[in-house]
């Protein structure tokens, strides 16, 4: 049976005349690193707050990329997700502003690498991060969640606390390497642990259409896939690998770029598909 919050998030969606879930919440997930996953979850997020929808990043990996990335250094002693999911720390406690108007994230630190370990013997340990965004999801349209480069523990949990994933998928030669592996794990945390989970879409990333073999690979990927893919495009683009240095997403730190247009438009898009409005 659906519980208090529950009813409340569906009272509140129908009040606001939206069809969107409100607090829905997004994995963007990929067992292979350097497909931009981390990239997609900033500059997203970001623009789906420059778009005035509040927004919620979760740094669930132990490199904390996302969250160096906004400019967020994790002091000792300052609260992160760590303490969230192993010290039982209210959520709201650890969420902090970025410089990003309605954008706020949920730190990482690198002692996050120890949590895997620390859950292995709690019950219903796949359910910890769940259970730690569901304290603060009524505050947000989206939250989310950058997982880490592995099927692990954390990535397990973010898929299970997630409504849908994103998957990022370089426009490279071994593009589609390991995507039935991450869609397996899928599928049994559908069966087992989050059967409302579905595939919000896969995005092809670092595109650079000079290349015959990224165009190659690019109709390769829209011909052999079967899940929902994104039209919108990320090109390579110096402002996006310049933006982290500069502790900014990319529409903060040049809103003409093309790295800025595309996920603009991939904000968009996600918004589309989820039936979601702009306010004028």
């Amino acid at each position: 049976m659906p519980g208090k919050k529950d009813n409340l998030r569906t009272f509140r969606c129908q009040t606001q005349s939206s069809k969107y879930i409100l607090g829905k919440i997004i994995a963007i997930a990929n067992q292979k690193g350097g497909v931009g996953k981390t990239t997609t979850a900033i500059n997203m997020g970001a623009c789906l707050a420059i778009l005035e929808k509040k927004i919620l990043l979760v740094d669930a990996d132990p490199q904390a990329n996302c969250t160096s990335g906004l400019g967020i250094e994790t002091t000792p002693g300052q609260p992160t997700i760590y303490d969230c999911m192993i010290n039982q720390m209210a959520a709201k406690e650890a969420i902090v502003p970025t410089q990003t108007p309605n954008l706020s994230i949920l730190p990482s630190h690198i002692d996050l690498v120890g949590a895997e370990l620390e859950l292995v013997s709690r019950m219903r340990r796949e359910y910890t991060l769940r259970q730690v965004l569901e304290q603060v999801r009524d505050d947000y349209d989206y939250i989310i969640i950058d997982c880490m480069p592995s099927l692990g523990l954390l990535a397990v949990n973010a898929l299970t606390a997630a409504d849908a994933v994103i998957i990022p998928i370089q426009t490279e030669i071994y593009a589609l390497e390991g995507l039935q592996k991450l869609k397996n794990t899928i599928d049994l945390v559908r069966e087992h642990l989050n059967p409302e989970l579905k595939i919000e879409g896969i995005v092809m990333t670092m595109y650079d259409s000079r290349l015959r073999l990224a165009n190659m690979i690019l109709e390769e990927v829209r011909q052999s896939l079967t899940d929902p893919l994104f039209d919108t495009i990320i090109h390579r683009n110096s402002k996006i690998s310049e933006s982290p240095s500069m502790k900014a997403p990319v529409i903060m730190y040049d809103a003409a770029s093309t790295g800025s247009l595309n996920f603009m438009q991939l904000a968009m898009e996600f918004l589309k598909l989820n039936q979601d409005t702009v306010e004028a």
